[in-house]
């Protein structure tokens, strides 16, 4: 408990610092990663979660990639993810497996994506998304050009970054695809599931959640497309 306290106010100390010193960093302004909803009292209130529908996802074909969405609170919860992984050497540095540095929040890991597996075969591959945080979060996916690395896309005003060509999207509590974007709280509610299958040729491609502010946050993974044996 002790190390878990020692991190979680590490943890705040570096947003304030941080949240000092980067007044030029694209991220939305009022209602943003520290406004009520996003980091306050609200989110580590005990049982927020309680309220929101709980369910899984039905089989699904092809290959499947387990998603995990979590923030903060999630981490910090009994059997959440804030272990010693998350104070090592690249757990809060939001390096991406090819060693370039991610962007400013996600260096303090305040929200990220866990898949598994990290690498699949060429052709149907469908998503098993779970959110295991306290926010509302989605999935989308979109392809990584030679010399890009996921977490560097440009972030707009709006806290998002540009989605044009998304080849799949889950944003739908409870179901598949994606939800509606006109919803107060669009994206797939905390301790749900959403779903999504599609076709990825090999390549890279880069998961993220492009709520505003949860790119800039740290919600980013990178997923290998191998060609077909």
């Amino acid at each position: 408990m002790v190390a878990i306290a020692c991190a979680f106010a590490l943890s705040v100390g570096l947003a304030i610092r941080h949240s000092r010193v980067a007044g030029d960093t694209p991220y939305p302004a009022g209602s943003g990663m520290m406004g009520p909803g996003q980091w306050g009292p609200a989110m580590m209130a005990p049982g927020r979660s309680a309220a929101y529908p709980s369910c899984a996802a039905p089989a699904l074909p092809g290959t499947v990639v387990d998603v995990t969405l979590a923030d903060m609170r999630g981490m910090m919860e009994p059997g959440g993810m804030m272990g010693p992984g998350m104070m090592s050497p690249g757990g809060m540095t939001g390096q991406s497996r090819n060693g370039n540095q991610g962007a400013p929040m996600g260096m303090m890991g305040m929200m990220r994506i866990i898949i598994n597996p990290a690498t699949v075969p060429a052709g149907k591959v469908s998503f098993r998304v779970s959110n295991a945080g306290s926010l509302n979060h989605e999935l989308v996916i979109l392809s990584l050009a030679k010399g890009q690395y996921s977490g560097q896309r440009p972030i707009d005003s709006d806290g998002k970054v540009d989605e044009a060509g998304s080849l799949a999207e889950a944003s739908h509590t409870c179901g598949a695809d994606k939800g509606d974007e006109n919803a107060a709280n669009t994206g797939i509610a905390p301790g749900a599931s959403g779903w999504t299958t599609t076709n990825l040729a090999p390549g890279r491609y880069e998961l993220l959640c492009n709520i505003s502010g949860h790119y800039w946050a740290g919600m980013y993974a990178e997923l290998d497309v191998s060609p077909s044996t």
